[in-house]
């Protein structure tokens, strides 16, 4: 059963210190705990981003995207990453939510215009299903398989 989750996009100067604490820590337990990957994963792009936070009715934040303008990480395209759900709601559709409403909340930002990701491999064909088209070859981010895709601006 997919659960109610209220989402609340914000930019990092808006962000209250429990939602900052709560976007660290559910970034460092799933990519650098669960993931086995220690990584840097404060970066400096969080400052000049959105912050697309899900939350469970008890205030849990329960999935999570980081939204980059134009530039940001891409010369050519506003981006959407480190895209995670909590454990506790994976596999109830919550994932799927998630990249809707990070997509839909990229079109009030910056309009309808190409979105650029770097995915995991193994998710690929997951965000096929939003419009995503591989873009090139595989390659190592942090010792895990990526790819780059794009989803074009749609009339």
């Amino acid at each position: 059963m997919t659960p109610t989750i209220a989402f609340e996009c914000l930019h990092f100067q808006a962000l209250s210190l429990q939602q900052l604490y709560s976007i660290l820590a559910l970034r460092q337990e799933v990519f650098v705990v669960e993931q086995n990957c220690p990584y840097q994963d404060a970066d400096g792009k969080d400052l000049h981003c959105w912050h697309l936070l899900g939350c469970l009715p008890d205030g849990q934040l329960a999935a999570y995207a980081r939204l980059l303008p134009l530039g940001l990480a891409y010369d050519d395209y506003p981006a959407i990453g480190r895209i995670i759900t909590a454990q506790s709601v994976r596999g109830t559709g919550a994932g799927r939510i998630l990249v809707a409403e990070a997509i839909r909340h990229c079109q009030i930002l910056w309009g309808n215009t190409p979105l650029k990701i770097g995915a995991q491999a193994h998710l690929e064909r997951f965000y096929q299903a939003f419009g995503f088209v591989s873009t090139g070859e595989l390659y190592l981010e942090d010792g895990i398989p990526h790819v780059r895709m794009i989803r074009p601006a749609y009339i």
